[in-house]
């Protein structure tokens, strides 16, 4: 029987084993695309404990634990972070075969150098250790990222951000690159036109203009992504249920523009016009800039109505959707490469049902002028797991080039979430070291270890130009 989580995790093979040991293990990380707070790296926050910077804001967790039969008072609630803590610790053996398992373990390991098993036995003793090393310099944020050898993370920020932490840390000249990237969803989100009319209010006082038109809004969004672009940017991104793609005109945008600005209820078909329109506005001047612009698709969000009044978004209450995909992502891609306006692309599935969807549909659009223009981005949230990961890598495989993947990024709250990158690194080293030992693929160790080395930085790092 193997050692669990010993150096040779997730690796089935000898050949495997050479793979990741000798070209994945010590690369540098791009993490282009994460969810972590600009100010606490900006300002190189120093966490008191292992619950502030492990279990605040981390809903695969929260969910875990709610299964388990934890109150939310020691999830959200007012329980103190020792409490919390415990009440994961308790959680954490009942997660056997669930991802959270592996990742928890591995981060104990890779962070704070415990082989201990996380459980309520163990809780008191794991947390005071940790505590008293976050105590220390080198686990500082920064030096969290540092222990995991990340090189860039991008932020996720709305265009109404002032950057004054990314210009904070840009000044300081530090090692670590931290970009923004321009996630505008709110400013297409006329599904709720009260919020939307609060989000243009913002943005006349942020751009220092009056918005009463439809020319006015675009002239002010354009702006802000020329502001961000000032500041380093150069990813966008979408979280939606679907691409919108229907047919309008500039005069029915307008129109609809006035009817939201004058907060009259729109149709649903005007709602879904207006949501392409500004797709395709954000996607032009992604093209214009030669940004990379990512979509994650498939998110059926907010499901539960009562937690999310008490609690809010983001807290835990999601799933996968069952969305029809392919037409409109066809048609919104066509539309802009028809006018030589498609910008670097990259396409996340949440729905398993649709990776070969997706592995296929990047191809109508890779056009020759850039290895890997269009993406069929890593497994993402739900997916981001074994199973999930090697199902969307054989299906890239299968109708695509695995070896242009730009790799695996954390999309996570959590700064203890860099170990993912390893792995994902580990799973791809496995998959090409079995077919090595099959006689599937030839014997080649420079050349195979050349393609992981690739997927797992140097592609990220010739895609993005960071």
């Amino acid at each position: 029987m193997k050692p669990f989580l010993d150096e040779n995790f997730l690796l089935q093979s000898k050949t495997a084993e050479k793979l990741y040991h000798h070209f994945a293990k010590s690369l540098p990380i791009i993490d282009y695309h994460n969810h972590l707070i600009p100010e606490q790296i900006a300002n190189n926050t120093q966490f008191a404990n292992i619950s502030q910077v492990w279990l605040a804001g981390d809903h695969y967790k929260w969910r875990a634990m709610r299964a388990n039969g934890v109150d939310e008072k020691y999830i959200t609630g007012v329980g103190s972070d020792y409490e919390k803590f415990e009440k994961w610790a308790e959680t954490v053996p009942y997660t056997l075969r669930n991802p959270l398992y592996h990742w928890t373990h591995l981060e104990l390991q890779r962070y704070f150098g415990i082989n201990d098993l996380l459980s309520g036995k163990t809780a008191r003793k794991i947390y005071d250790e940790c505590a008293a090393k976050l105590q220390t310099p080198e686990y500082s944020v920064r030096g969290l990222l540092a222990k995991m050898n990340v090189e860039v993370v991008c932020t996720t920020d709305d265009p109404l951000d002032s950057l004054n932490f990314h210009q904070q840390l840009a000044r300081e000249g530090a090692n670590l690159k931290m970009l923004p990237a321009f996630r505008p969803d709110k400013a297409m989100n006329s599904d709720d036109i009260e919020g939307l009319n609060e989000y243009i209010d913002k943005l006349e006082t942020v751009a220092d203009k009056s918005i009463s038109s439809l020319q006015d809004y675009i002239d002010a969004l354009k702006g802000r992504h020329d502001y961000f672009a000032a500041n380093g940017c150069s990813v966008s991104d979408h979280g939606l249920e679907q691409i919108y793609a229907e047919d309008y005109t500039e005069a029915e945008i307008a129109s609809i523009f006035d009817k939201i600005r004058s907060k009259q209820t729109i149709s649903y078909q005007e709602n879904l016009k207006f949501k392409s329109a500004m797709l395709v506005y954000f996607a032009e001047w992604d093209h214009e800039k030669g940004w990379v612009q990512q979509y994650h698709l498939g998110a059926l969000r907010n499901n539960n109505a009562r937690m999310l009044r008490q609690l809010g978004p983001d807290t835990g209450w999601d799933s996968i959707g069952d969305f029809s995909q392919a037409r409109m992502l066809s048609k919104f891609l066509n539309r802009l490469d028809n006018q030589d306006k498609l910008a670097k692309t990259i396409i996340y599935n949440l729905n398993p049902a649709d990776n070969e969807l997706i592995a296929t549909m990047i191809g109508n659009f890779n056009d020759g002028s850039v290895a890997g223009k269009v993406q069929f981005g890593s497994a993402w949230w739900f997916l981001d797991q074994k199973d999930g990961m090697i199902k969307q890598l054989n299906a890239l495989s299968n109708m695509g080039l695995l070896s242009r993947l730009v790799g695996m990024l954390t999309d996570s709250r959590s700064f203890l979430s860099f170990p993912r990158h390893e792995y994902f690194r580990r799973i791809v080293c496995n998959l090409f070291g079995e077919d090595m030992e099959n006689g599937e693929l030839p014997n080649d160790l420079e050349w195979v270890g050349k393609i992981v080395q690739d997927i797992s930085y140097f592609n990220a790092k010739n895609y993005f130009k960071f």
